[in-house]
């Protein structure tokens, strides 16, 4: 999820990992039916959508296959675009269909997931396009048997380590996911479901309070003031601020803590609660404005700087400063009004680890 700016021209949708499972599970099925390979494989998308879906590698024999599909993200920024992703398909005498996670997909330890512990981290959604494939070719066929489905991406172990995956307690690879079969381009949705899963584990789990991060630099800094939380009580919202708050605010949780770095409290102070550079700028007026509030004067000065981050040249950096706690003030009042029932806490985090507590009035 990094700061990639928004190609010019309109946007390429992209398919989900759960589209590129059903599709390899559909050309397995099939190879074993008419012993011969795939090129290509249709797939009905949730959104009542047909789209064809070229096959990477297609092998069988009279009762197993093993096919791969190559993640195309589209547009989408997505860190699973262009993996290789498999489903190697062996027909039994029992009459279900069952999901294995095979290498590179994650297995759920945590509670609060839509799955339970010990099963494949195969989502909902993919399962019911899964089987839904299988079952229809099944009974087209006349076929009266049952499908093991062990679902695989190479490189999916390394692949997981850069999603927050093992912080939801999705161990050893990444998720099968999507509710539509597409990936909008720049929608992040992928990002907001771990954000969400992120609250749905921790209450799950017993947690009734949480410290909610931009990422991992601003949460090492307070990782020393919180260490009695387990894991799983921290969320990485990214530039989602407001997508964190709203499920926060469904939610359970009795406390929270905001870890934020200058450049996002600037942004959040002024309103903005999508603080990603693509979609918003700061407003370097609402900052002379708070400036002027706290007797400073010079607006060329804060109009000369090209980031928010460096405002830290023009006020110390210290618990008691007017200027910081003047934009703290303005990030709790944006963020209050949408948890107004959590008890709430923000701390200024510079990049050198030294922090700003908000002192409420």
């Amino acid at each position: 999820m990094g700061l990639r700016k928004v190609p010019e021209g309109p946007l390429r949708d992209g398919f989900t990992t759960g589209t590129c499972a059903t599709a390899a599970a559909k050309s397995g099925l099939m190879a074993i039916i008419h012993q011969q390979k795939n090129t290509v494989v249709n797939v009905h998308l949730p959104v009542d959508k047909i789209v064809e879906i070229p096959i990477h590698q297609c092998g069988f024999t009279e009762s197993t296959a093993n096919c791969s599909v190559i993640k195309d993200a589209g547009d989408d920024p997505d860190v699973t675009n262009g993996a290789e992703i498999g489903c190697i398909l062996e027909l039994t005498q029992e009459k279900d269909i069952k999901f294995i996670a095979g290498e590179g997909v994650g297995t759920v330890t945590l509670k609060g997931l839509e799955l339970a512990i010990g099963e494949p981290a195969i989502n909902p959604v993919p399962r019911k396009m899964i089987t839904s494939a299988i079952q229809k070719l099944l009974h087209d066929y006349d076929l009266e048997c049952g499908v093991s489905v062990t679902v695989y991406v190479t490189n999916g172990r390394k692949i997981a380590k850069r999603t927050l995956n093992e912080r939801v307690g999705i161990m050893n690879g990444i998720s099968i996911l999507g509710t539509t079969g597409i990936v909008k381009p720049y929608s992040s949705s992928s990002y907001i479901a771990s954000i969400e899963q992120g609250v749905d584990v921790a209450v799950a789990n017993n947690i009734t309070e949480l410290v909610i991060n931009s990422g991992a630099r601003s949460e090492k800094f307070l990782g020393d003031k919180f260490n009695y939380l387990p894991e799983y009580a921290f969320i990485h919202y990214g530039n989602w601020i407001g997508e964190t708050l709203n499920k926060i605010n469904t939610s359970p949780i009795k406390k929270m803590s905001i870890g934020i770095m200058l450049g996002k409290a600037v942004k959040l102070a002024g309103g903005i609660t999508d603080t990603h550079s693509c979609v918003s700028s700061w407003n370097k007026d609402f900052v002379v404005d708070l400036a002027q509030q706290v007797g400073y004067n010079d607006a060329d000065k804060i109009k000369d700087l090209n980031m928010a981050g460096r405002l830290i040249e023009l006020f110390a950096f210290e618990q008691n400063s007017a200027f910081f706690q003047l934009l703290l003030a303005h990030c709790y009042k944006h963020t209050h009004t949408k948890i107004k029932q959590v008890d709430l806490e923000i701390y200024l985090i510079h990049k050198n680890g030294t922090r700003i507590k908000f002192i409420k009035k």
